[in-house]
């Protein structure tokens, strides 16, 4: 018994038990939806896509053992126009989040160590050290006033003074006049009844200021809840909340934004979603019309969008049973399967007309639809089957899952189109057909393509050449970031980040056995042209300190009894606020005989006298603005003229666990330079530091060894699919020049896909990488059908029916990639792109190549 008479015969009995068979299928659909909901979840990490067979995947679980405290992370990044505040707020955000334990696991403030505060002169260079040190006792006078009395008073003392020194002496203040002119800025503030703090860390720390860069951080690890689409959104939530009741964020003076893997990963989800269920919606009715345009009734249509139904829910039930969690590149699947399953449902109704149209009685015109059209179908469901299990074998596994999920799809597609579909006909009963269902001009136009086939074909074979010749030049974008919406706050917050090589994300890894090595290896990294620092736990250890130390206690000799702590001084009172404020007047008054009155005691001058005629509370304003922030920089002052020598024993226990573990083996880290962040940059930043340690892992070496990855995996599926749907055309068509019209159509899409793709200057990434396997699923069934119309012996190509539900198949597949382009996610955008892309090119070398090669084929 051959295979057309089997799919007859089933077809047969489904029609006859139309009712029993429905029924048998509803209780299918409501059950896989129940193994779907209980059983298939969703994940964002883009690692969790390669197989951990990989080395550097093993690398990376490995790291990620040994550091824990570096995953999962809610990192919220806090600025502020003074570096106080951004402190403040920070040490505020961090106190609230450690006393959330429902949705916090560990709070971090790496950069707010003490140790760094302690020993912040060591950490700078002994050329910056000495000037500043410089700067600090030229200010003598002044920290002496600002010592006994941490108040406005006391400041308008130490400005009384300067005003003496200029009238009675000439004395030079411009090296005061950074200090001056901000101390005018905030006296202008206060008159005018605003509050402009000062930052005393500008004013007395220099070039320390500079080194610990404009941002503030807390690092926190969330109880993740994976039962949510956003599984850090409970916990991202609760950090919003208690930011907004801090002070300076309530007042506007801080910001405190959000990025890390969490943050990333929910936006992925909430980005991806958004304008999902209005484009889903617009698509469905788009689907409906072309359905109403290919089939012309309801009764046909209902069944096609059921049995597409049907096969969706089945599917789902399979990948929750195959693989239970999808990834990015996966859960993809639903997109391939409308958009070639619909295919065998369109073939089979729009053929169902065609027969209906020769034989009336719908019983002998299901027989006949199942024994050519059904066959056809299943031809076209294994070798796109074929083509998808390809990739089952690579180590890229969000593919390999999308392969095996796929693939089972065309073989669950294929036995609803030819068991519930004519179950489904013989329930609604279509209408005969009064007229030809294909389109007589379409006929008229392949008659007049056919005379010129000999200058058609000679165009797509230098189309095939090109594109040959152009495959070199397709380019792999394996940054995941780049996928992502570029203006989300996590997104942004990462690229402002980027400017720093210090907070940048790209950087790599190694593991050594010991502290030495560690210090050896940074040594040779440090020379690498595109490497920007190389920090080890002996980063943190000051270098030079005999030489530090030396100008520090001499300074510390001068400073010590100007700084020394004294008894509290008396309280501040408006009336000492305004006695102290018109001495200075008075004082500075006198040197305007000898000032310039740009000159920023001048302007200070000019400012008190706005202050003596306001109201009392602009003295208040003026107090706090000025010194809010002075005992807390006069006390680290006092404690960085304190130094001591630092040894590796002095380090924090935190700072150490970032750094070194406790079987002795040391993390050394090496940053990409600003110029090494773009594609090329990472390729030579990775190469370089692999050659020195092959061993190397972190973000730059895995976005590089995923790109490898991914088109090796590509490679080798595309050899697989070839060789695995020619082997099994070959087994069922058993003609070699059947075969190879279908493989050269399917090469042939895939060249003019490459030539669109490189014109356009596309780039293929981790999410419109599916577009490949679509190809190949979409090719081979437009493909298989013309050819096997052709060897039954039609040679009416474009005007018959099948050319019909080609057309209609292809625009009902766009309609849903058109939806995904319009995607406000540039890697789901990208994806429907190249999948629109993609599916114009297998079109057009579909209805135009083929029928040219094949009247080819009949003329010789």
């Amino acid at each position: 018994m051959n295979l057309p008479i089997i799919l007859t015969m089933i077809v047969r009995f489904c029609r006859s038990h139309a009712m029993a068979v429905t029924l048998g299928a509803a209780v299918l659909a409501a059950g896989s939806v129940w193994v779907t909901s209980a059983r298939l979840g969703i994940s964002t990490d883009t690692y969790e896509m390669f197989s951990p067979k990989l080395r550097w995947r093993q690398q990376d679980a490995a790291f990620n053992r040994d550091f824990p405290q570096f995953q999962d992370l809610l990192v919220a990044v806090i600025d502020a126009d003074l570096p106080e505040i951004a402190e403040e707020t920070a040490a505020g955000l961090a106190a609230a989040l450690a006393a959330d334990k429902i949705h916090f696991t560990s709070v971090r403030q790496p950069d707010a160590l003490p140790y760094f505060a302690r020993n912040a002169f060591l950490f700078l260079d002994q050329k910056s050290l000495a000037a500043l040190l410089d700067q600090t006792i030229d200010a003598q006078p002044f920290l002496g006033q600002l010592a006994a009395d941490p108040s406005a008073r006391g400041l308008f003392a130490a400005l009384t003074l300067l005003g003496l020194g200029v009238n009675q002496a000439g004395a030079d203040v411009s090296p005061f006049a950074g200090p001056l002119l901000a101390f005018h800025q905030t006296l202008d503030a206060a008159g005018a009844g605003r509050a402009k703090p000062l930052s005393w860390q500008r004013l007395l720390g220099g070039n320390l200021v500079e080194q610990a860069g404009r941002f503030r951080f807390v690092l926190v690890q969330p109880v993740l809840d994976y039962t949510q689409l956003q599984p850090g959104g409970a916990a991202t939530s609760a950090l919003r909340a208690a930011a907004a009741q801090l002070p300076w964020v309530k007042s506007g003076a801080a910001h405190v934004r959000l990025t890390g893997s969490v943050a990333l990963a929910d936006e992925e989800f909430a980005t991806v979603a958004q304008g999902a269920a209005i484009g889903t919606l617009a698509s469905a009715a788009l689907v409906v019309v072309w359905l109403m345009l290919a089939v012309r009734s309801w009764r046909l249509i209902l069944p096609i969008l059921a049995t597409l139904g049907l096969g969706l829910a089945l599917t789902t039930a399979f990948a929750a049973l195959a693989v239970g969690t999808l990834n990015l590149i996966s859960v993809a699947f639903a997109i391939l399967f409308v958009g070639i399953a619909v295919d065998f449902a369109i073939q089979f109704c729009v053929r169902y007309r065609e027969m209906r149209h020769l034989h009336p009685d719908p019983a002998i015109a299901l027989d006949f639809v199942a024994g050519s059209v059904g066959l056809q179908v299943f031809v076209a469901a294994l070798g796109t089957a074929a083509g998808f299990l390809a990739f089952v074998p690579t180590d890229f596994s969000g593919v390999a899952e999308l392969g095996l999920i796929a693939g089972g799809g065309m073989i669950i597609a294929f036995i609803a189109t030819i068991t519930f579909l004519p179950a489904l006909l013989a329930l609604t009963q279509p209408l005969p057909e009064a007229g030809e269902i294909g389109w007589a001009w379409a006929g008229l136009f392949e008659g007049r393509m056919l005379r010129g086939r000999r200058a058609i074909l000679a165009g797509f074979a230098a189309v095939a050449v090109l594109g040959l010749a152009l495959v070199p030049q397709l380019r792999f974008d394996s940054d995941p970031l780049h996928t992502k919406v570029a203006t989300t706050e996590a997104m942004v917050t990462l690229r402002d980040l980027m400017d720093s090589p210090l907070t940048s994300p790209y950087s790599a890894d190694i593991i050594v056995a010991s502290r030495q090595m560690a210090d050896d290896l940074a040594a040779r990294l440090s020379k690498l042209p595109d490497v920007a620092e190389v920090l080890t736990v002996s980063s943190f250890v000051p270098a030079d300190q005999a030489a530090k130390l030396a100008l520090v206690q001499d300074a510390a000799g001068l400073l010590a009894p100007t700084l020394a702590r004294r008894p509290p001084a008396a309280p501040v009172t408006i009336a000492d606020l305004r006695l102290a404020a018109g001495s200075t007047l008075a004082e500075l008054d006198g040197a305007a005989r000898i000032l310039k009155p740009d000159h920023p005691l001048m302007l200070i001058a000019s400012d008190l006298r706005v202050l003596l005629a306001a109201p009392d509370d602009r003295l208040l304003i003026a107090d706090q603005a000025l010194t809010r922030f002075l005992p807390l920089q006069l006390d680290r002052l006092r404690a960085a003229l304190a130094a001591r020598a630092v040894t590796d024993a002095d380090l924090p226990a935190e700072l150490r666990a970032d750094w070194q573990l406790p079987d002795g083996r040391v993390r050394v880290q090496a940053l990409a330079a600003a110029n090494a962040q773009d594609a090329d940059g990472l390729r030579r930043f990775t190469a370089g530091v692999t050659a020195i340690a092959p061993d190397a892992g972190g973000a730059a070496i895995i976005i590089a060894a995923t790109a490898t990855t991914i088109l090796d995996a590509f490679r080798t599926a595309a050899i697989g699919a070839v060789v695995g749907i020619t082997l099994l055309l070959l087994a069922i068509l058993r003609r070699i020049a059947d075969v190879a019209i279908v493989m050269a159509a399917l090469l042939l899409s895939a060249l003019l896909t490459v030539v669109v793709v490189v014109t356009l200057g596309l780039s293929l990434n981790f999410a419109n990488i599916i577009a490949l396997p679509l190809l190949l699923g979409v090719g081979v069934s437009f493909n298989i059908y013309f050819v096997m119309n052709w060897r039954a012996g039609r040679r009416n190509f474009l005007g018959s029916a099948t050319a019909r539900a080609i057309l209609f198949s292809a625009l009902t597949t766009a309609t849903a990639f058109g939806s995904l382009a319009l995607s406000v996610h540039p890697g789901t955008a990208s994806m429907g792109l190249l999948l629109l892309l993609s599916l114009a090119c297998t079109l057009v070398v579909a209805l135009i190549f083929v029928p040219c090669l094949l009247g080819r084929t009949a003329d010789s």
